[in-house]
């Protein structure tokens, strides 16, 4: 396809048309011109070029300007334009899947986690797997965007390795991204599990009028996506966001990070105290002391009422509460979401808490409310977002400088 060569037509003005056509469902070239900002001409250009590409379709709908006004021609994304592939990388488990180009998705499958399995075995299994899903969502490599790939702790994202991740050792410095690529015979891009979750949220139209949004992501880990004004925020080094790794001073809690008094780990051993100090409860931990189950367990008696669970899993909120209500002070966030494994079960316990504390707590020189709530895709939030990622990377490059 031929792309219009113009030099309104860069990665930034396709990505806030497709963005705003996205979030906003069927728009008129008029109404693009004022949501972005752009000159009509430039939205000529633009729209004729996404058309050309077939990422953008006249949906055949019509809005009228008044009794003697032309009808507005309304614009669509084409969903079956691209397809994307997100592999969210975990200790316990990897989920993959395949999306459309508006975020639907088409395929899903989860195996085993990386923990204790050799990194080269693993992305071997990964390819196999995403072959597999493609075929059964039906879609042709042709149009694959690639493969968006996120995992947890510190990344390298120039060598597309991981730094440190204290539940995956065996993987701190493999290249994992160029091995992805080779293995699969697709383009693959690395990132962080909670930045790619914040993107899933926008994506998905969740938070269209956030202006400063925080996905709070626990999984093994508890981490923060930043997105400010719709753009991604990465930090000097694309690390930014480590929220369990906040120590806490001055109490009972001090020198301990948040995830060492609310995360996954902290709640399953403050269980196996209490039941072997003689508490009553309908919690049955596991026999092999695996941490993340057994906050399963608690977070589901929690929910059906059991004292001992609520009393867990509020004191783990409690904690979230206080750094949710940092970020919210310094940064001046009117949107937080929440995301990840861990808040599968246990999110409807979490929210409540930190609305309470936002509502009594927060800065009094806000002028607006902060919205709380949970993910559209509370469990694969980071592999949704993956394959967003690797989407808004494909789409906002014209098909002439797109390389493999």
């Amino acid at each position: 396809m031929t792309v219009l060569p113009s030099s309104s037509i860069t990665p930034t003005s396709r990505a806030l048309i497709l963005d705003r056509v996205r979030a906003e469902g069927p728009v008129s070239r008029v109404q693009l011109a004022e949501r972005t900002g752009l000159t009509q001409a430039s939205i000529s250009n633009l729209v004729r070029a996404l058309l050309g590409e077939g990422l953008l379709v006249e949906t055949g709908e019509r809005t009228f300007t008044g009794a003697k006004g032309k009808p507005r021609v309304l614009l669509g994304l084409n969903p079956r334009a691209r397809c994307s592939v997100g592999v969210q990388l975990g200790a316990d488990w990897i989920v993959i899947l395949v999306t459309d180009a508006a975020g639907s998705v088409l395929a899903r499958t989860r195996i085993r986690g990386a923990r204790s399995r050799n990194p080269h075995e693993v992305v071997q299994d990964v390819a196999s797997h995403v072959n597999v899903l493609l075929g059964v969502a039906g879609q042709e490599r042709n149009i694959v965007a690639g493969i968006g790939l996120v995992a947890p702790g510190a990344l390298d994202l120039d060598a597309g390795s991981i730094l440190s991740s204290p539940s995956m050792p065996m993987w701190e410095g493999f290249p994992v991204r160029e091995a992805m690529r080779k293995a699969s015979a697709l383009p693959t891009l690395l990132d962080n599990v909670a930045t790619a979750a914040a993107m899933g949220d926008f994506w998905s139209g969740a938070i269209p009028n956030a202006t400063a949004h925080c996905t709070v992501y626990m999984g093994a880990s508890i981490s923060a996506g930043l997105l400010i004004s719709g753009s991604l925020y990465r930090g000097a080094s694309s690390n930014a966001g480590p929220l369990g790794s906040v120590r806490f001073q001055g109490d009972r809690r001090s020198g301990l990070t948040l995830e060492e008094v609310a995360g996954p780990r902290a709640v399953a051993e403050r269980a196996r105290e209490a039941i072997s100090a003689g508490r009553t409860t309908m919690v049955k931990l596991s026999d092999d002391n695996d941490p993340f189950s057994d906050f399963a367990v608690i977070a589901t008696a929690a929910v059906h009422g059991d004292p001992l669970s609520v009393a867990l899993i509020e004191e783990s909120a409690d904690y979230v509460a206080d750094a949710v209500l940092a970020l919210v002070n310094i940064l001046d966030l009117d949107s937080v979401t929440f995301a990840g494994p861990s808040f599968t079960t246990a999110g409807s316990l979490y929210l409540p808490v930190v609305e309470q504390r936002l509502r009594e707590e927060a800065f009094a020189a806000l002028k607006h409310s902060v919205t709380v709530h949970l993910a559209t895709q509370v469990t694969d939030a980071a592999s949704v977002g993956a394959a967003a990622l690797m989407l808004q990377h494909s789409i906002n490059q014209p098909v002439a400088t797109r390389s493999v």
